[in-house]
Parts: structure tokens; C-alpha cells; sequence
């Protein structure tokens, strides 16, 4: 087993979650996906801001939990879904941290979508 580095968010790497009000729409294929108001939006320190969905505003029955992982020393271990419904394109199209590090555990049951593997968030 190798051991995995883990780093708790600071000045030379923030990160930032705050609660986002505005209403967000996930469509794939015609199909939402996703439909909140609770999304909480992550930033990190120089990438886009994320969109964080909760499990409860996603559809899951429209999701195919793949074999892909990844590993972020800040968050923890990233789960991922693909959307069937968007073929090829929608490969690994969401991630989830299922067990967040404690520094980061308002993610815990929620997902996010790769902009470019489904056709809008809104």
C-alpha cells in the first residue's frame, strides 16, 4: 500500500465552498440530469469554480458508476459516473468524493459534472 499525501487547504492552495442559491440544470441527451438550488460552488485556487450537486437534486438512476477513480490530496478519493444517455462523450462525465478528508467534508454526498461531457449546466 502506498501512503497518499494529504494537504488541508491553506494560503498557498484555498479552497473555498460556499453555498450557491441560483438554480442549476444538468441536461444530457434532452434528459435533466440534475436540478437544484442547493449546489454548493468550490473554488480552488486558480481553476473555474465547480458546481457541487446534491445526490437527492440527481437523477442516479441515470447514472453508471464506473471502475475510474482519482485522487486529490486536498479532497480525498474521487468516485466517478457516466451517463449513458451521452454516450462516448459522457464517459466518466461525474465525480463524487463519497468519503471526503475532513477539511472538505460539506462535498460529501454531492456530485459534479465535467462541463464538456454533458450538453448544459444552466
Amino acid at each position: 500500500m502506498t501512503d497518499k499525501p494529504v494537504k488541508i487547504p491553506g494560503p498557498d492552495h484555498p479552497i473555498l465552498i460556499e453555498a450557491n442559491p441560483s438554480r442549476i440544470v444538468v441536461k444530457v441527451g434532452g434528459i435533466i440530469i440534475a436540478d437544484t438550488s442547493a449546489a454548493l460552488t468550490l473554488r480552488e485556487t486558480s481553476y473555474p469554480p465547480v458546481q457541487y450537486i446534491p445526490r437527492r437534486d440527481v437523477d442516479m438512476a441515470a447514472l453508471m458508476r464506473s471502475e475510474h477513480t482519482s485522487y486529490c490530496p486536498y479532497k480525498g478519493d474521487a468516485s466517478y459516473y457516466s451517463i449513458p444517455a451521452g454516450g462516448d462523450r459522457s464517459r466518466n462525465a461525474v465525480w463524487t468524493y463519497e468519503t471526503p478528508f475532513e477539511a472538505m467534508a460539506q462535498i460529501k454526498d454531492y456530485v459534479a459534472f465535467y462541463p464538456d461531457r454533458v450538453d448544459e449546466i444552466s
